[in-house]
């Protein structure tokens, strides 16, 4: 009944109606039943007719169950007419242009779809199922649709958004069902394409999301109160200057007064001047961070409804932390640059460009001060020495027109010694309202100056230091040869002899030469001191007799002897012949009669002197002047006097060497010398000498000279190196002469040669000459320490033992003889170093 039912069904309602199933199910049945009547009413007629039964007292009967069938198949005419006019009624009342309308069955079919549809997709649906399909995603789709049948047919309604895609484009679409009330089990269903609404809304919620931050990120901070001061928005970086969340501040509302450290009073919460006025900008601290006051400046807007009431504010806030850091930090950099301008070591000043000075710094306020004219307005070539004005204002006038020479210029200034600078000169480019100005640079010579001609002073002194020390090196040698035949010709020609006159000329000639050459090393710096403590009042008053024969009757001595004077440590003999050296030369500075006036003095230097290319350290000094009233030096001649073999006098009068043998003594002793002299007022020459000051074994014991022994005569064996055959010759004689053995070597690989041979033998002293060709003195000695540790050794040279006292070290068992020597000395020297300490 039922398969016969829905073929029914199917013949008389077309596929696609919008009857809804459940209703179109009733057609059939009226269809059959009204179908049924009739044709059993006419069955039946029939049936009467052909048996001949009277058909008049059946008629009434089936007349009403024919009218009862034609009844139902109008019935069901109708309802399926006015099933399907009643769902186009509903769709069209609906009908927008924009969206699709379903209604669609219970079993999923689609009855109906409006005009819509065609234009939102390609196939229209005949069946729920196809739907996914038409949209273009399947499982996804699939599933909301489900859900959307589901939840009709339950009898509640459902509304999705779901996204296709298609390729790359996407799609946006609004999905609704809901059940139809007259019609159970059918629904109406709506599709809507809203991607241009959807893609608005992304792009707005990005720009949102950007705006919203920017508000909180910005630099500055934003907020807004209402009426009461209670916060409506507060940004990130208001909230982080102040220490807490920006939607904490206005869930559990915050005011504004709150945040400031003095609110003003008597006025509106939301107010930030006393006559709150509508737009403000104000200063003020507000708390922040664990309560660290933050300066800031807030602008502020009140936003006013209709009637005036207050609605909310529009307020920005400027931390001003930042701008008073960058105004210290400026201010601190101006005052930097300001004291590095006044304080810089070189001279640093602003010219116009008339030459025309406009500032300066205090260096080159001191460097031009000798000028003695005013600084300001005044021209800086009026500081220049008027030789070199021209050049100078050459120089700058170029570079001022940026054609200028970027080497520095060496300029002298006015004033007593004409201090030499070097000038740069550089440009500075104006503004638009600026012409273009000079900044100087001047950077005081006067010291490099002065340290380059000492530097050119020391190394003339030092080369002719150097040669007169080889030259005075090689008379000792000939010297010691001399002196020493002399000694052993004079050991056979007594007084008395025809030849002893003759031997004792030659003599003391070689020891005039000896004299000479100890000048030279003084110079030179290379004489053997033997230094120790004196006081000087001492020494000038043992050596006054000898002066004043020395100057003569008709010239005045004058001693002028200071107090309490400190000790010097210097070579007595040294300083008597420096003393001495400077009373000649005061004497031979008078004409006729005058005064010389030798005195002394403590003197306390606390800041360096400078003296020509000398200068003098601070320190105790004592002080030792020789003046005269002679006829003074000529200014050309004082920076040569201490010139080795410079002599103003005539020829034969001098050797040139009294001055600079009293700089070499002075100098090698620590100390300096100075001169000040007028011409026609005789001159003045100081000499400076370091005090001592004595440590406590020193001042406990007073070291005692060995006395020479008498009897010089021995037996030992000894070891001679020299290269000069003359020195060795009288050498090995005198030793010879006096009991010792000698052997005899002419350098250090003859006399190690010999110590090899007679590696068995004692040798009870070594002599060996310092400077010798291949193997010297102390290469020589080194190497014999190494094979007999214990053997004595004296050292003979012309040179200051201090030349090669650094390459032995401080050994005790190495003594110094110089040269020349006497037999005498030689052998006085040998006993008491062969004899040992007592």
């Amino acid at each position: 009944m039922a398969a016969l039912e829905e073929q029914v069904g199917a013949a008389l309602v077309p596929a696609g109606s919008p009857l809804p199933a459940a209703r179109r199910s009733v057609v059939p049945v009226l269809t059959v039943i009204g179908g049924a009547t009739v044709a059993a009413a006419l069955a039946t007629l029939a049936g009467l007719h052909l048996a001949g039964v009277a058909v008049e007292p059946w008629a009434p009967v089936l007349a009403a169950a024919g009218a009862v069938g034609l009844g139902f198949l109008v019935l069901a005419i109708w309802r399926l007419w006015h099933a399907d006019r009643f769902h186009l009624r509903l769709l069209e009342a609906e009908e927008d242009g924009s969206r699709g309308l379903f209604v669609i069955a219970a079993d999923g079919r689609v009855l109906h779809g409006n005009q819509a549809i065609p234009s939102l997709v390609e196939r229209p649906p005949r069946h729920v199922r196809d739907m996914a399909a038409a949209l273009g995603d399947g499982e996804e789709v699939a599933a909301h649709l489900q859900r959307l049948t589901e939840a009709a047919a339950a009898g509640g309604g459902y509304t999705t958004e779901i996204e296709t895609r298609q390729g790359d484009r996407r799609t946006w679409w609004v999905i609704t069902a809901a059940p139809l009330a007259r019609w159970p089990g059918h629904l109406r269903f709506s599709l809507e394409e809203v991607t241009a609404r959807r893609q608005l809304e992304l792009v707005l919620r990005e720009e949102q999301v950007k705006l919203v931050d920017f508000m909180d990120h910005a630099p500055v901070g934003f907020y807004s109160v209402d009426a009461e001061g209670r916060f409506l928005f507060v940004n990130a970086t208001l909230a982080e200057w102040l220490g807490l969340e920006a939607a904490q501040m206005v869930r559990r509302p915050h005011h504004l007064h709150d945040i400031l450290i003095n609110p003003p009073s008597d006025t509106a919460p939301f107010a930030l001047t006393p006559s709150g006025e509508d737009l403000s900008t104000v200063t003020v601290l507000i708390r922040g961070r664990g309560d660290t006051p933050i300066q800031a400046s807030i602008d502020q807007t009140v936003v006013r409804g209709e009637h005036g009431e207050m609605l909310w504010t529009r307020s920005v806030v400027r931390d001003l932390t930042p701008e008073r850091e960058m105004r210290e930090a400026l201010r601190a950099s101006e005052d930097r640059f300001e004291r590095f301008f006044k304080d810089a070591p070189i001279g640093v000043a602003l010219v116009a460009a008339d030459g025309r000075l406009d500032e300066w710094n205090t260096t080159f306020a001191g460097l031009v001060a000798g000028a003695a004219t005013p600084l300001q307005g005044t021209a800086f070539t009026d500081f220049v020495v008027a030789r070199e004005r021209t050049a100078v204002q050459a120089r700058l006038m170029s570079t001022i027109g940026a054609r200028g020479d970027q080497r520095p210029l060496e300029v002298r200034l006015v004033g007593a010694d004409e201090p030499t600078v070097l000038l740069y000169p550089k440009r500075l480019d104006g503004t638009m309202n600026e012409p273009a100005r000079l900044l100087l640079h001047v950077i005081d010579q006067t010291t490099q100056k002065n340290l380059e001609a000492q530097f050119v002073q020391s190394q003339k002194m030092q080369a002719v230091g150097q040669l007169a020390g080889g030259i005075a090196h090689d008379f000792n040698n000939l010297l010691t040869a001399m002196i020493g035949f002399c000694d052993l010709l004079l050991l056979r020609h007594k007084p008395g002899d025809p030849s002893f006159a003759d031997i004792m000329q030659i003599k003391q000639n070689a020891n005039r030469g000896a004299n000479l050459v100890r000048q030279l090393l003084a110079f030179s710096r290379q004489q053997t001191l033997q230094p120790r403590v004196l006081n000087v009042t001492d020494t000038l008053a043992e050596l006054s007799n000898l002066l004043r024969r020395l100057i003569g009757e008709t010239i005045e001595l004058k001693m002028v002897h200071g107090r309490n004077l400190w000790p010097v440590r210097v070579d007595q003999g040294q300083l008597e012949q420096t003393i001495i050296n400077l009373a000649v030369n005061a004497r031979d500075a008078i004409a006729r009669d005058g005064q010389v006036t030798i005195s002394t003095g403590n003197v306390t230097v606390a800041n360096p002197r400078r003296r020509g290319s000398e200068e003098m350290a601070p320190g105790d000094y004592v002080a030792i002047s020789v003046e005269d009233t002679g006829v003074g030096i000529p200014p050309e001649n004082i920076d040569r006097i201490f010139d080795p073999f410079f002599s103003t006098k005539s020829i034969g009068s001098g050797t040139g060497l009294g001055l600079s043998t009293v700089y070499g003594i002075v100098r090698q002793t620590g100390g300096f010398v100075f001169v000040d002299s007028e011409p026609g007022k005789g001159a003045r020459f100081t000499i400076y000498l370091p005090r001592h000051v004595a440590v406590q074994a020193e001042a406990a014991s007073a070291s005692v000279e060995r006395q020479p022994a008498r009897d010089l005569t021995g037996a030992e064996r000894i070891l001679l190196v020299e290269d000069e055959d003359a020195v060795r010759m009288f050498s090995a004689r005198a030793l010879r002469n006096k009991g010792y053995e000698v052997l005899e070597a002419e350098n250090g690989e003859v006399a190690l040669e010999i110590l090899t041979a007679r590696a068995d033998e004692l040798v009870d002293l070594l002599i060996t000459d310092v400077v010798m060709p291949s193997m010297d003195g102390p290469a020589l000695i080194a190497e014999v320490r190494q094979r007999r540790p214990g053997m004595r050794v004296i050292c003979i040279s012309g040179y200051a033992e201090d030349r090669y006292r650094d390459r032995i070290g401080d050994d005790e068992q190495v003594h110094f003889l110089a040269k020349p020597f006497s037999l005498k000395q030689l052998a006085a020297k040998v006993k008491d170093v062969l004899r040992g300490p007592e």
